[in-house]
């Protein structure tokens, strides 16, 4: 299995839109008003393009091993960014999804919360991937040994 969302094509579109949060809003506010949005776009879309999707919330943990910007030890945006992340069929059917009359007052409620405006990014998939099972895993490490050189 090379796809990390069961039935996305190899030729899908993500979107991402990065959210922070305003001062006033937690985190329980966001979780409330994306579950709704979430939940719309899995009933009304499911069928019209929409494939999967998920929100991951900033832990404030910075990799000082992945990071080539000096080595931070948390990240100042801990539980106040958000990333919003769609999977879709085309582009086309994510932007008939956001002119549903059922979908935009959701997503101006989500809109409300944003320090930060929105910008939704939509990015061609070029890869995805699913971690190697106990066996896979043993299997291509010895075959690397074997022929690599």
């Amino acid at each position: 299995m090379t796809q990390l969302i069961s039935n996305f094509p190899h030729d899908g579109v993500v979107t991402l839109n990065r959210v922070i949060l305003k001062p006033e809003y937690t985190v329980d506010d966001l979780q409330e008003r994306v579950a709704m949005l979430c939940e719309n776009v899995k009933t009304y879309h499911s069928d019209t393009g929409f494939v999967g999707g998920f929100v991951a919330m900033n832990s404030g943990a910075v990799s000082n091993e992945g990071s080539t910007v000096g080595q931070a030890v948390d990240s100042p945006l801990k539980d106040k960014e958000a990333l919003i992340i769609t999977f879709w069929n085309s582009f086309e059917d994510h932007e008939k999804s956001h002119q549903s009359e059922t979908f935009q007052p959701l997503f101006r409620e989500v809109l409300e919360l944003c320090e930060n405006g929105n910008e939704e990014i939509a990015y061609e998939m070029l890869w995805s991937g699913k971690a190697y099972s106990e066996a896979e895993a043993r299997a291509a490490r010895e075959a690397k040994e074997r022929y690599a050189a």
